[in-house]
């Protein structure tokens, strides 16, 4: 999942030290501009995983809220600033504990106003951006906003672009610049990934992925201060009925050690998980989560997502991902910001068929850049955005694309509370 324990005080997550090289652009929201650049407004600016909630009972991002008000207002004015884009997790649907309907028994429209009357300066200052006309803004989804529609979108900001393929899903190239691929990542997650298979045959349209579930649990642990004693769980064996069984067992121990680290108070067979969204009616309860065994060396069992591990090629085609992740390597993988990194090099940069060069994720909440080679032998960069939401050791931060003439240069920068904004890496290409 890859998330960072989802907001929890367990964020991990450090300031990239940087390759000690200062970019040739540093970033600057004055209003006199970037020096060199003039009057040109070329720069295509990337953030990611803000995380917007409809409810600050519970929400991840509050503190920073301001600080990103203010941000937004001065880049709205920068003199070189083309695009501004979202790559997904702007809307927060996942992070809501188990004991609330997310949708507060209203509609998606309605749950989605109530995100943007929370957040209203946030809103107001993209708005603002957008009716000015002068930077182009556009949302890419990600896995905590992937139910959310164009059209629920749009109705809170009028006139924003979209990119998307799939059901939440989408990959944003920026205009004239057919060598950068942006999108969240979570497209290559086992957890996070749209599911619209494994519970077709009980709630047909779904795609709400394991993830999902896993983050209302998280969200209540967080709430209730990640007791120490949190209830048992049955232990499963492994056994010796073949790879499926294997997987399985695999399956079930990840579930298993996020649940030691995300602990909640609730009985293992306590109904508390409030759904009421995406076609699920019921309130569910761990164990429907949880793989089962009856007794040692018996097989192992799923309730919902039944099929997940046997689906997973299809469940590749259907999301549009170009390199199919051996089902093992994903699901071993899944908690890992460095296999989302990776995902990069092997979709795009060693993919005979891809020609991009520059690629930013979102979804991990580490914010880094990574230089490699392409398939072809060219120099190649991958950038992490990171995060805005308050509980991060290194929030608040985004990637800066800088196109000048037969180079592009790429930063990634924090911005702070006092308006200040510190490079911390960057890295250049050239022979475009």
């Amino acid at each position: 999942m890859n998330e960072k324990a989802l907001g929890s005080p367990q964020e991990t997550a450090v300031c990239a030290q940087g390759s000690g090289v200062a970019s040739k652009y540093p970033f600057t929201l004055d209003q006199g501009g970037i020096k060199g650049l003039g009057s040109e407004r070329s720069i295509i600016v990337c953030i990611s995983d803000i995380h917007l909630g409809a409810d600050d009972e519970y929400a991840e991002i509050q503190k920073n809220r301001g600080p990103l008000t203010n941000f937004l207002r001065k880049l709205r004015l920068a003199p070189n600033v083309k695009e501004l884009v979202i790559a997904g997790d702007l809307l927060d649907e996942w992070f809501v504990p188990v004991d609330r309907d997310t949708y507060r028994g209203k509609s998606q429209k309605e749950f989605v106003q109530s995100i943007a009357k929370n957040n209203k300066n946030v809103i107001d200052a993209f708005n603002d951006i957008i009716r000015d006309g002068k930077i182009k803004l556009t949302y890419v989804p990600g896995n905590h906003d992937l139910l959310i529609t164009a059209e629920n979108v749009q109705s809170i900001m009028p006139g924003i672009s979209q990119a998307r393929d799939v059901q939440g899903l989408g990959t944003y190239t920026p205009d004239n610049r057919p060598e950068i691929a942006i999108e969240h990542g979570h497209r290559y997650n086992f957890f996070c990934a749209p599911d619209p298979l494994s519970n077709s045959a009980i709630i047909p349209g779904a795609i709400s992925p394991p993830g999902y579930f896993f983050t209302r649990i998280a969200t209540t642990s967080v709430m209730e201060g990640m007791p120490k004693q949190g209830t048992s769980r049955p232990t499963i064996v492994p056994n010796s009925l073949g790879e499926s069984q294997e997987l399985t067992y695999i399956y079930w121990k990840t579930w298993n050690e996020l649940m030691n680290e995300l602990p909640i108070r609730q009985g293992f067979k306590e109904k508390i998980i409030k759904t009421n969204i995406d076609g699920f009616t019921e309130t569910y309860a761990m164990s429907d989560l949880f793989p089962r065994q009856a007794n040692v060396g018996a097989p192992i069992e799923m309730n919902l997502f039944k099929g997940i591990l046997e689906n997973w090629d299809e469940r590749q085609v259907l999301n549009n991902v170009a390199v199919r992740i051996p089902v093992r390597k994903a699901l071993i993988g899944a908690s890992s910001a460095a296999e989302t990194d990776e995902q990069a090099n092997v979709q795009y940069f060693q993919n005979p068929d891809s020609d991009k060069r520059i690629v930013v994720f979102g979804h991990s909440h580490e914010p880094r850049i990574i230089t490699s080679d392409t398939h072809d032998g060219l120099k190649a960069i991958y950038a992490n955005s990171g995060t805005w939401i308050d509980k991060n050791r290194c929030p608040m931060t985004f990637v800066v694309i800088v196109p000048r003439r037969h180079e592009r240069h790429v930063g990634l920068y924090r911005y702070a509370t006092d308006g200040s904004i510190t490079e911390m890496d960057s890295a250049e290409l050239s022979g475009f």
